[in-house]
């Protein structure tokens, strides 16, 4: 499954990014949940075009259905994604239950996912490494809290991935069954799985550099500002000159606390930045950016 996105960055860091669905990490009972969990998510979402699963019996390769739903789920507005640090973010949401659903028993998991296009066809999902940790509010309400955990360096994101993604959360009573073990029966899984809870943005991190010269500049003369603006490439782990981009360069003069935009001027073929003014003031110099892209799909 894959994923795509919107970029938005300012003051020399900017980002874009995406999804998807992930090895095991960190401890046994870690790589249980993100395995276990993909495996049911890509099972019913292969079967179910709603925007919640709803099956009422199991058919063959099949979850049941759990009587849970979802609801009051809130998701940062964006995350940046670098080319090799894990990025985790939290989500928290409400989980409703039938009196039939122990979500107590020490199988029952829940947690937070995010996917990219469609519900039912999406091209790309991410999950957490361990399932969220929820506190009951009543026999059947409880609130609960998980992480969502971004791998770049392991092939998780191609840099189309990068944009606006879709917010879900999922339960699943394991009953017993080992989604590891030979004989794993998916229709004896309980499995409440509920889309467009909400959304986030996954975003390509960017740097911005800057070098501003000579040291010390006589008032009056050309003052030279030169620096590079890259861009994360999910698909190399590499950062790469990010082309043809608006950077503004702004001056906060000394004893003041706010920066006014000089000029604007484009990052070359590589990625440089470069322009000239005049010193007239003791102060301070920086480049900025601030960059929204779109991508369909």
């Amino acid at each position: 499954m894959r994923i795509r996105a919107t970029v938005a960055a300012a003051s020399g860091a900017l980002a874009l990014s995406a999804l998807a669905v992930p090895a095991a990490h960190a401890d046994g009972s870690a790589a249980s949940y993100r395995e276990g969990a993909a495996k049911v998510l890509q099972a019913a979402h292969a079967t179910s075009g709603m925007t919640a699963f709803t099956a009422a019996a199991p058919a063959a390769g099949e979850p049941y259905a759990l009587n849970a739903t979802f609801s009051n789920l809130k998701i940062g507005k964006a995350y940046k994604v670098g080319t090799t640090n894990h990025v985790a973010f939290s989500v928290s949401y409400t989980l409703t239950h039938g009196a039939d659903v122990d979500i107590t028993a020490s199988d029952f998991q829940t947690g937070p996912y995010i996917y990219k296009g469609s519900y039912s066809t999406p091209s790309n999902m991410l999950v957490g490494d361990k399932p969220a940790t929820c506190t009951a509010t009543s026999s059947t309400v409880a609130t609960c809290k998980g992480n969502i955990d971004v791998y770049p360096a392991e092939g998780e994101l191609l840099n189309s991935d990068a944009g606006s993604w879709s917010a879900g959360a999922l339960a699943i009573a394991w009953n017993g069954q080992d989604p590891s073990s030979s004989t794993f029966d998916i229709t004896k899984v309980g499995y409440a799985d509920q889309g467009g809870l909400g959304t986030t943005l996954i975003q390509r991190n960017s740097t911005l550099t800057v070098n501003a010269g000579p040291e010390p500049v006589v008032k009056g003369r050309t003052l030279t500002a030169t620096g590079k603006l890259s861009r994360a490439n999910w698909e190399d782990n590499k950062y790469h000159g990010y082309t043809k981009q608006p950077v503004k360069l702004q001056f906060r003069k000394a004893g003041t606390s706010t920066y006014t935009t000089v000029k604007t001027v484009y990052s070359d073929s590589y990625g440089n930045v470069k322009t000239t003014t005049t010193a007239n003031y003791d102060g301070y110099w920086r480049f900025s950016v601030n960059i929204q892209l779109v991508c369909s799909g």
